[in-house]
């Protein structure tokens, strides 16, 4: 087991990654990601947010995540990809321009270092938007 020498909590794995505190901005959130995934991070939070003009940019399980009455979509920096988080019938109505992306139980993964499919992000949100607002 390893602790946290800053917040105390103990893991498994040997400085395993974690918040000791929770970001409270989407701002904080991609502050606190290893330097490189940040221009991704950025690159995405600008995308969702030309998408969704009028919803509301926020944490939500940790992540930075757009509502409109509910949550719509998320997003999260993880070791070797941006997840995207549309849900899983996104991901089925999607799932033929999602080729070549690892997808799983409503999560898209973009490795770093692709270009993000700006267009594809753009439709799932409005999707996302369409299908989940209240």
């Amino acid at each position: 087991m390893w602790t946290c020498p800053v917040c105390g909590r103990a893991f498994a794995r040997q400085d395993q990654q974690h918040y000791c505190v929770k970001p409270e901005t989407v701002d904080a959130y991609i502050a606190a990601q290893e330097e490189a995934a940040r221009p991704a991070l950025n690159r995405m939070r600008d995308i969702l947010r030309t998408a969704l003009p009028d919803a509301e940019e926020c944490i939500s399980w940790s992540m930075p995540t757009y509502r409109k009455g509910r949550n719509l979509i998320h997003f999260a920096a993880a070791k070797k990809h941006i997840g995207l988080y549309p849900g899983d019938e996104a991901a089925a109505v999607f799932q033929d321009r999602l080729e070549g992306l690892s997808v799983s139980k409503g999560t898209i993964r973009f490795p770093y270092g692709i270009e993000l499919p700006e267009g594809l992000i753009m439709d799932i949100a409005r999707w996302c938007r369409e299908k989940y607002q209240k």
